[in-house]
């Protein structure tokens, strides 16, 4: 009989299920066609992929500047967070082969490292010989020698290597080289470590799993059918990752939605089964929050979503509900950010984690003071320059206090929402989801403020002007619990100690 503990380990190391596909074009499906609904762990054979998509256009057939063209044509921007046109980056990979007499080579970036969005693994796992199509259409065009695709799941790598296995028998001998990179997935690396590996000074092409799906289908249907859905100047399908939590339920569904640019955002909840709740986080944890009144009326584009105040990003989509404390749940989150910070950035190593401890003494402790404080701490983050993550982090914090900013109120000068957090904003899962949580208490008759668990753990101890520690009320994160024990050991009068939550 397995042990409860390790029962308890292996679910906790469990990957997350892979998310239903929805189609919600007007006309067939474009990247999901083929795909069935209730057949999550099913692969395109390339037998099938053919059959759903036909044949691609032969190399000869559609050249460098035929690509071009295309690309131009259907304004075709990067699926990821930035939004870069596609053709730009083509054009200056073609300049720069061109002035130094080097060979190309062509990235696949696969590594989604925002657990909110999950359609590229879903590409890769389900669709692999879409994404192949468009890097090796693309790697042939511009004469490249390799098609390194990144990745950090397992089960997509795997999917991967089984359809390069596929299609080996019917591969031109001197077609380009295929390889897979793998990467950690960490929110602010992506796909550099991975891709690095032999291509230093090789001008590389690199764009995101959707945007090589997007080209292969381009490819087939050509500009005047890939525009016939979509906005004017955003024509196409994109895919979107809809994130919904069920109070009581066994966490966050997740459903990757195909749908034309420019389909109204309540629309796109509705196929889902959901409505916009409080509140829509947009962009991942480095986006802002939909309050439910703009939710309802904003359509779902780069231009639509910023002109309703909030950032489209990789196309990600997470409902906040009515039943869970949203300031507890950014609080939750700004943990995780921090976590993921940079080493040698300041804002980063400092600041992320001095913003997450903010907030937790605003849901748990309250008072005018402690809000003031939070947003000293936001303003020590932001604009510094020194990388992105932290401005990215600040725009979400600062977004979510200015949607909810009557439970800020009910938190800072008041008892609370009184609202329990849920788990509603996706994190990644991991052994550390298994440990039982823990958090600091001290006993004041005991305490003479000699000031060293502070200068341990200052993320979650600071010393006040009357010379005694301010313990923060949240749960000591993972990444903090070995310096938090040894803050305990360091006590030498023994007042502090840590309890389970």
């Amino acid at each position: 009989m397995t042990p409860p503990f390790a029962r308890r380990r292996a679910r906790a190391a469990a990957p997350d299920p892979v998310p239903a596909v929805v189609s919600l074009g007007l006309g067939v499906p474009r990247l999901t066609a083929g795909l069935r609904p209730r057949r999550a762990q099913e692969r395109l054979d390339h037998g099938a992929h053919l059959t759903a998509h036909g044949p691609l256009p032969d190399p000869g057939e559609l050249g460098l500047r035929d690509l071009l063209a295309l690309t131009e044509r259907i304004a075709l921007r990067e699926r990821g967070p930035a939004g870069f046109p596609f053709h730009h980056k083509l054009r200056a990979v073609m300049a720069s082969a061109r002035r130094g007499g080097l060979t190309a080579a062509v990235v696949v970036d696969a590594v989604e490292d925002d657990p909110s969005c999950r359609k590229d693994e879903v590409l890769l796992r389900r669709a692999p010989h879409l994404v192949l199509d468009g890097a090796l259409l693309t790697a042939e065009a511009l004469g490249a020698q390799q098609v390194v695709i990144a990745v950090s799941h397992p089960a997509a790598a795997a999917a991967i290597k089984a359809a390069v296995a596929e299609r080996q028998p019917r591969r031109r001998a001197r077609g380009p080289e295929i390889r897979m990179a793998r990467s950690q997935e960490r929110f602010i690396d992506g796909v550099g470590d991975a891709s690095a590996g032999g291509l230093e000074a090789v001008p590389t092409l690199l764009s995101n799993t959707e945007t090589w799906a997007q080209l292969a289908v381009a490819a087939r249907m050509g500009a005047a059918r890939f525009g016939a859905l979509g906005e004017r100047d955003e024509p196409g399908t994109f895919l979107a990752t809809v994130t919904a939590h069920t109070p009581g339920g066994k966490g966050p569904a997740q459903t990757v939605v195909e749908a034309p640019l420019g389909t109204p955002l309540a629309t796109l909840l509705e196929r889902c089964g959901t409505d916009a709740g409080q509140a829509v986080l947009l962009g991942g944890h480095d986006g802002a929050f939909l309050p439910r009144r703009a939710a309802d009326t904003a359509l779902m584009s780069r231009r639509g979503i910023e002109a309703a105040g909030a950032v489209f990003g990789a196309g990600s989509v997470t409902r906040v509900p009515e039943e869970t404390c949203p300031l507890g749940e950014v609080a939750r989150a700004a943990h995780w950010l921090a976590a993921e910070r940079v080493s040698h950035c300041v804002p980063c190593f400092r600041g992320l984690s001095a913003l997450a401890t903010a907030l937790d003494d605003v849901v748990h402790d309250g008072g005018a003071p402690v809000r003031e404080r939070l947003r000293e701490q936001v303003a020590a983050v932001q604009g510094r320059r020194a990388c992105a993550h932290p401005d990215g982090s600040a725009r979400f914090v600062l977004s979510a206090l200015s949607t909810f900013s009557d439970d800020l109120a009910a938190h800072a000068l008041g008892s609370g929402c009184g609202r329990r957090v849920w788990g509603a904003l996706p994190l990644p899962r991991g052994p550390q989801a298994a440990r039982t949580a823990e958090r600091f208490t001290m006993d004041w008759t005991l305490c003479d403020g000699h000031a060293l668990c502070a200068d341990v753990v200052p993320e979650l101890i600071r010393m006040e002007q009357d010379g005694y520690p301010v313990l923060s009320a949240t749960a000591v994160p993972p990444r903090l619990a070995a310096r938090a024990r040894l803050a305990v050991r360091r006590c030498p009068t023994l007042a502090l100690r840590v309890e389970r939550i």
